[in-house]
C-alpha cells in the first residue's frame, strides 16, 4: 500500500511532464515524460522507510550524483549512453534522453536463430563496448542483456547503447572487472539457452580490444570456479 501511494504522489508531482510510470525496481522508478519539449526518461530513486530518513536521503543523493557522473564519463570515453538533460539531486531524479530501441535481451528472444554474421557483429559490439569501459576503470556493476539497447532500425548494426549505471563504480582491480563479466555470463546462460558460443565470442572480442584483458580473463576463471563451488555446496 505504501508503495502504491508513493507512486501516485510522485506522478502527480509532474503534470506538465506528462510522466507515465514504466517500471519499478528495488531502488528506482522509471518514467517516460516530456522534458523541455523532448521525449525523456526520468529515473527516480525513492526513499526507503526502513532506513533513517536523513541517512537515506544522503545515501540516495550520493548515488544519483555518482550514476550521473559515470554515465557522463562513459560517454566521454566513447561508449554510447543516453544523454543526460538534467540532474535533480534534491528530488533524486535523473532526466535523460529517451532512446527508441530494443534490449539485447528481447532481440535475442525474438531472434533465436541469428546468422553467423549477426552473432559475430553482436558479440563484437558487446565485447568492444565492455572493454572500453573496463580500460577506463569503469565497472558497470549490472551487466545484463537487459541493460544494453539496440537502436530502433539498427538491430543488425553495431549501435549498442549501455543503460542503467546505478550500480557502477570506478575500479582498477581485475577482480571487479572479472565479476562484471561473470554477471554477464550468468545473465546469458540463464536467459538465453544455448548462448555459450555467443558469450565466448563476446570474450574473444573483449580480449582483442582491451589493453588490460589478460589479467581480467585470467581472474574470470577464478571467479567462475568460486561460482561453481557456491552452486555445488550452497
Amino acid at each position: 500500500e505504501y508503495g502504491l501511494v508513493a507512486i501516485m504522489n510522485t506522478i502527480e508531482e509532474f503534470p506538465d511532464l506528462k510522466a507515465t510510470l514504466v517500471s519499478q525496481g528495488a531502488e528506482a522508478r522509471i518514467y517516460t515524460a516530456t522534458f523541455m519539449g523532448k521525449k525523456a526518461i526520468i529515473k527516480e530513486r525513492f526513499l526507503k522507510i526502513y532506513r533513517h530518513p536523513v541517512l537515506d536521503k544522503k545515501l540516495n543523493t550520493r548515488r544519483v550524483s555518482a550514476e550521473a557522473r559515470m554515465i557522463d564519463k562513459s560517454r566521454k570515453v566513447g561508449v554510447s549512453v543516453p544523454c543526460i538533460y538534467f540532474v535533480d539531486s534534491n528530488n533524486l531524479r535523473i532526466y535523460m534522453e529517451h532512446i527508441e530501441g530494443i534490449t539485447v535481451k528481447q532481440h535475442l528472444i525474438d531472434n533465436k536463430n541469428l546468422s553467423a554474421e549477426e552473432s559475430t557483429n553482436l558479440a563484437r559490439c558487446i565485447g568492444t563496448t565492455i572493454s572500453r569501459l573496463h580500460d577506463e576503470e569503469i565497472v558497470h556493476g549490472d551487466l545484463t542483456t537487459s541493460n544494453m539497447l539496440l537502436k530502433a532500425g539498427h538491430e543488425n548494426s553495431t549501435a549498442l547503447i549501455m543503460i542503467d549505471f546505478g550500480l557502477s563504480f570506478t575500479s582498477r582491480l581485475a577482480e571487479d572487472k572479472a565479476v562484471d563479466l561473470y554477471v554477464l555470463e550468468r545473465a546469458f546462460l540463464s536467459t538465453h539457452p544455448n548462448s555459450e558460443n555467443l558469450f565466448e565470442q563476446v570474450l574473444k572480442f573483449y580480449g582483442d580490444a582491451s589493453k588490460k584483458s589478460s589479467a581480467v580473463l585470467s581472474r574470470l576463471e577464478q571467479v567462475r570456479l568460486r561460482g561453481r563451488k557456491k552452486l555445488a555446496f550452497g
